[in-house]
């Protein structure tokens, strides 16, 4: 099982910096599969 908890990834810094991913949390079971796919694929 794979659990992942409130993930945030931002890119940049200050002002211009872009946040791609805000309190992402999602469990994996054995057996599933799971994708992650944004606006560039």
């Amino acid at each position: 099982m794979i659990r992942v908890h409130e993930v945030t990834k931002r890119f940049g810094s200050g002002r211009t910096s872009v946040l791609a991913v805000d309190r992402l949390s999602f469990t994996v079971s054995p057996g599933e599969v799971f994708g992650l796919l944004g606006p560039n694929g």
